[in-house]
């Protein structure tokens, strides 16, 4: 998709709050500092739209981004994140899962990973939680120009053995956002899951 208009619709804590022009959804999920808003920015085109940040856990609300009045791109708040309070932190967590369990308008889910790493145990919780709900999930390995291309399918092996990765329900992309690889590829991702 070429994307010349976004804008942040909304910052949402509560379904109240959500869009109600009935866009498809697309969600953005992954531990604090994973490259979600790097992953967005790539998408639409824009060097600082979505709020990139060194200090993790910096979103702690779903932003609403509509794409061309075509399509939301919810970025949610990152998991993870020991800094924040317990107390606010099973407060995001409520808030996301009661978005990701009943919102009709969501098509699917990427979920973020770090392609240097194997997925954390917050990762793994995610993603069979996103199984569980039967919510089409496309893997993300992020920051894949940090290791070197003859090394991705390993990388790409360990994720999956490790997420217990199901081909049936979900679908896979190494990602960069330095030198875009693997974007042409998530959008047509997106695209194939906004009907």
């Amino acid at each position: 998709m070429e994307v010349h208009n976004v804008d942040l619709t909304i910052s949402a804590v509560r379904p109240a709050q959500y869009p109600q022009d009935g866009l498809p959804e697309i969600a953005l999920v992954g531990r604090s500092n994973v490259g979600k808003s790097s992953l967005t920015n790539t998408l639409i085109n824009r060097k600082a739209f979505a709020r990139t940040s060194s200090q993790p856990g910096k979103t702690q609300t779903l932003n609403f981004y509509r794409v061309e009045d075509q399509v939301y791109f919810v970025d949610v708040p990152g998991y993870g994140y020991a800094k924040v309070s317990r107390t606010e932190r099973e407060k995001w967590g409520e808030m996301i899962e009661t978005y990701l369990s009943q919102r009709d308008a969501l098509k699917g889910v990427i979920a973020l990973v770090d392609a240097r790493h194997a997925p954390s145990e917050d990762d793994i919780n995610m993603y069979n939680w996103l199984l569980y709900f039967e919510i089409p999930v496309l893997v993300v390995a992020t920051k894949a120009d940090k290791i070197a291309r003859g090394k991705w399918n390993k990388a790409e092996a360990v994720i999956k053995r490790e997420l217990d990765f199901d081909p049936t329900l979900s679908d896979f992309q190494m990602f960069s956002s330095e030198t875009k690889a693997g974007k042409d590829e998530v959008w047509s991702w997106i695209e194939n899951h906004m009907q």
